[in-house]
């Protein structure tokens, strides 16, 4: 139920009599530690043979993990500490009855009387399901067996932005979220397109003009190659019964 990576398990999935969910470990692999076979890495995600307390409480945070509970085989991939963040945003922008405490701090935050502030989420992720087989390793700008050359290896996975909506509103009582809303439409909204005319009129290097062109054009552009679709974005504002929409997120700006 951790992030399962593309690589193939070393154990089968087995349907137990009461369904159950498995937690996948990072265990040495024979293979590179006693075989030496060239090329395999040192690590491989095995998995556990019986109930961990991770996947007896972890699955439990969200109907939509015990909803796939029933379903042999299922795969979730879950960040309880990205979820303790989302929430505790929540609680300082939005006040909470009881007090906040940092997912760094062993102290307690003072409970906060009047909600203001906001948080602004960027990142590449699903927007409404849950993310499976995304662990992956890059190195040197490819990718690489996430568990290969340990220390020298960037280790990432997609975001799970539904999940980290329900811990803002299970946070707290006094935000709203929206989104999450892809890259390219954020940035189009907030007048991406009519910044890069202003810069280019400035512009008298063809070099410069066509570094320009090029990198807003990967912001927002939706081909496999470009940000405009894979990343998405999402906000925590202050809770204000719906009645206005952020700039980005369907709301306009008003001028006075």
């Amino acid at each position: 139920m951790t992030p399962t990576g593309p690589q193939k398990l070393h154990e089968p999935l087995k349907v137990a009599n009461t369904p159950q969910w498995r937690e996948l470990l990072v265990t040495l692999n024979p293979k590179a530690v006693e075989e030496n076979i060239e090329g395999e890495p040192e690590f491989k995600l095995t998995m556990a043979k019986a109930s961990t307390p991770n996947s007896l409480v972890i699955p439990e945070a969200s109907e939509r993990y015990r909803a796939l509970k029933s379903q042999p085989g299922s795969t979730i991939e879950v960040s309880p500490e990205s979820r303790i963040y989302a929430a505790d945003f929540a609680r300082r922008i939005g006040g909470d009855g009881a007090p906040s405490r940092s997912a760094n701090t062993a102290a307690p935050e003072p409970v906060k009387k009047t909600p203001s502030g906001a948080a602004l989420i960027m990142d590449y992720g699903t927007s409404s399901t849950i993310p499976i087989n995304s662990l992956r390793g890059i190195k040197d700008h490819e990718n690489v067996p996430p568990l290969s050359s340990p220390g020298q290896v960037d280790v990432s996975a997609d975001v799970d932005f539904t999940s980290l909506a329900e811990a803002a509103l299970e946070g707290s009582e006094g935000v709203e979220v929206h989104g999450p809303v892809e890259q390219g439409d954020f940035l189009t909204a907030l007048g991406i397109e009519e910044r890069m005319q202003q810069l280019l009129r400035k512009v008298k290097d063809e070099e410069h003009r066509k570094t320009l062109e090029s990198g807003w054009k990967r912001l927002v552009e939706k081909d496999p190659g470009s940000m405009g679709q894979i990343y998405k974005v999402m906000t925590i504002v202050p809770e204000n019964n719906g009645q206005r929409r952020p700039v980005g997120f369907g709301g306009g700006i008003s001028l006075s």
